[in-house]
């Protein structure tokens, strides 16, 4: 199925670009999450004269990405208290869902999609570097330390 792209899709092209995808990955992401239309005359055509508004709203959307990577440097580590055996084992683990409620308790709106585990959830204490990705392309690293809670 060809497409137009209305967003920069990672791995994929960025907006404006003709692409050939698989109907699954069309009907199922792209169309209903407005990230492209079908490629016909008439949506291109559409495309064309909507062009500039679409390139506004993924600068503003970039810039807005930019501010939150720089606000996230700007508090630099952040902690998290679990509950921990004498040896440093949590008694559970933390993951993504845990560390983007970090994030927005230090007044950071980070969703828990944005942050990327290499090696999955942390299952102990220490200092971690976490990767977030903002944005396709805004990608910062944070320090995160998880303590002992007393």
């Amino acid at each position: 199925m060809e497409v137009i792209l209305l967003d920069k899709i990672g791995r994929l092209g960025g907006l404006g670009d003709k692409v050939k995808v698989r109907n699954g990955f069309a009907r199922n992401y792209l169309l209903p999450n407005n990230k492209a239309v079908l490629a016909t005359k008439e949506n291109l055509e559409k495309f064309e004269a909507e062009r500039a508004q679409l390139e506004a709203k993924i600068a503003a959307e970039l810039k807005a990405a930019q501010n939150r990577a720089d606000a996230l440097n700007k508090i630099g580590t952040f902690t998290i208290a679990a509950l921990a055996g004498d040896e440093g084992k949590l008694f559970g683990s933390v993951g993504t869902r845990d560390i983007a409620e970090c994030f927005t308790k230090a007044g950071v709106e980070v969703h828990k999609s944005e942050i990327r585990l290499s090696e999955g959830v942390l299952r102990s204490v220490g200092t971690y570097e976490i990767t977030v990705q903002l944005h396709p392309d805004v990608k910062t690293v944070i320090n995160l330390e998880i303590v002992p809670e007393k």
